[in-house]
This record gives C-alpha cells, sequence and structure tokens, in this order.
C-alpha cells in the first residue's frame, strides 16, 4: 500500500469518499462552465482523455478517488470556483488540511 492510499484511507472512508465524489460529479458542468473551458482542456489539465472525463461528467463511468483529487486540487486554485467547491461541500475542511503540503512532512501521519 503507497503512502498516500495509506493517509487516504485513514482520513477519508471509502463512504466519505463516494459521498465526496457523487457531490463533485453533480456539479462538474457548473464548475467547468464556470472556467469556460471544454471537457479536453479539464482532461489535459488532471490528465485524463476528454472521453474520459466527459463520461464522468455526464455520469456514464465513476469517478475514481484520484481523479476527484486532481479535480479538487485543480478547482480550489481557481478563483471564480473555489467558492463553488465551499458551497457545496465538496472539499471539506479535513480533508483539505490532509493535503496541505507542508502536512505532508508529518512522518506521523504516515504509516511505513
Amino acid at each position: 500500500m503507497t503512502k498516500e492510499r495509506t493517509i487516504a484511507n485513514e482520513f477519508v472512508s471509502a463512504a466519505e469518499r463516494e459521498k465526496l465524489i457523487n457531490i463533485l460529479t453533480d456539479e462538474l458542468p457548473v464548475l467547468r462552465a464556470k472556467l469556460g473551458i471544454s471537457q479536453n482542456e479539464v482532461g489535459t489539465i488532471i490528465g485524463v482523455s476528454r472521453q474520459t472525463y466527459s463520461a464522468i461528467e455526464t455520469k456514464k463511468r465513476p469517478m475514481t478517488w484520484n481523479t476527484f483529487l486532481a479535480l479538487i486540487l485543480f478547482f480550489d486554485r481557481n478563483e471564480k470556483t473555489k467558492p463553488i467547491l465551499a458551497s457545496i461541500g465538496a472539499f471539506p475542511e479535513s480533508l483539505e488540511q490532509m493535503l496541505r503540503t507542508d502536512r505532508r512532512e508529518d512522518n506521523s501521519l504516515i504509516e511505513e
């Protein structure tokens, strides 16, 4: 098991991950439209094909946790979409704290 997976499993349960993914999936068209970018552009930014991103956005394919994290980090770093994330509850403070780069060096969070 990777260090990142251990951290995710310790702080975010499978049920919570599913809930957060569902919240974000429902809002993907709104978030993307707010930025005025194409599905292809979002896919390129997060490292998936346009077809994969489109299937996620249209709920034809489930979103993986890694894709969720990539999208959250992308939308959270944009001033136009960050408030939307906060209002829908897709990026809770507990997850934000876990992903903060200054905490990654805290070895107490990582089981080896």
